[in-house]
């Protein structure tokens, strides 16, 4: 005799029996239905057959069927349900309190943009190298003289000086590179009074204004004054926010041939209250 498997029609419980119940009533020992048993299987049969359910009876006991496909809903649903919209709850309520933790949001375009739209820091202008003095620029006599385009540099007691900026206080107009500078005493006159005029001094003025150049020799501070056999050519600007640009040709009669030719920029500071 051989034994073979087959299913039940109503839950699909595997059931073994001997060939030689092929045909015959039985219980189902999981839902308890009466089923017919099938014909054995021919030869090397794998498949699993299926017993036939014997007509009009009813299952003595309702038993949860075992098929795979067949699903019964749980008991007590209702209280799963609130226990699970508990747990969702509590799951929001965590994930907008530490929302800023667990999603990390790139910053916006605007947030880049306003960062990458900082100014940045202007480099360091390079500094101001005095030209090479040259004997050809220093010339008392002015007439026809042209002013070179450059900012205003020259020589002072044999070493080379440039000074593109000058201030301009108290009527007295300051010209300075380091240890060395100009200055040019205008006897106090204010700078509405002078924008826009021109100064042309010959060697032959009898007097004008004062020129002082100052330099250092070590660790002394020398100084040479001029108030006449220099020849000069000032021009003023317009004055504009404190500020009044001119040319200057400036040249002094020393014997190491001092001179100063070029524009300038000059800054206007208000002269400080004197004390009571």
């Amino acid at each position: 005799m051989s034994e073979f498997k087959y299913a039940c029609p109503v839950c699909g419980q595997h059931i073994k029996v001997d060939s030689s119940q092929a045909g015959t009533q039985m219980q189902c020992p999981t839902c308890f239905q009466k089923i017919i048993v099938p014909q054995a299987p021919v030869g090397e049969q794998t498949l699993i057959l299926t017993g036939a359910k014997v007509g009009g009876e009813r299952p003595k006991a309702t038993v949860p069927e075992a098929s795979p496909f067949s699903f019964r809903p749980a008991k007590g649903f209702p209280g799963v349900a609130v226990v699970l919209i508990i747990l969702a709850c509590i799951a929001v309520a965590v994930g907008f309190v530490y929302r800023g933790t667990i999603f990390k949001t790139s910053p916006s375009p605007a947030a880049t943009n306003t960062v990458s739209a900082a100014p940045k820091k202007a480099p360091p202008r390079p500094a101001l190298i005095a030209p090479q003095a040259n004997d050809t620029n220093w010339i008392l006599d002015l007439k026809g003289a042209a002013i070179p385009p450059g900012a205003a540099a020259g020589r002072i007691d044999g070493q080379n000086f440039i000074s593109p900026r000058a201030t301009l206080a108290n009527g007295f107009l300051t010209f300075r590179d380091g240890d060395l500078s100009l200055g040019i005493n205008l006897a106090g006159a204010a700078p509405e009074s002078l924008a826009g005029k021109t100064l042309d001094i010959s060697t032959n003025a009898p007097a004008a204004a004062r020129v002082i150049l100052r330099w250092k020799s070590g660790d002394q501070t020398m100084h040479e004054t001029f108030t006449n056999g220099y020849a000069m050519l000032l021009t003023f600007g317009p004055l504009m926010n404190n500020r009044m640009e001119g040319k200057i040709y400036l040249c002094t009669a020393d014997e190491k041939m001092s001179y100063l030719a070029g524009t300038f920029r000059a800054e206007i500071r208000k002269p400080k209250p004197k004390r009571q």
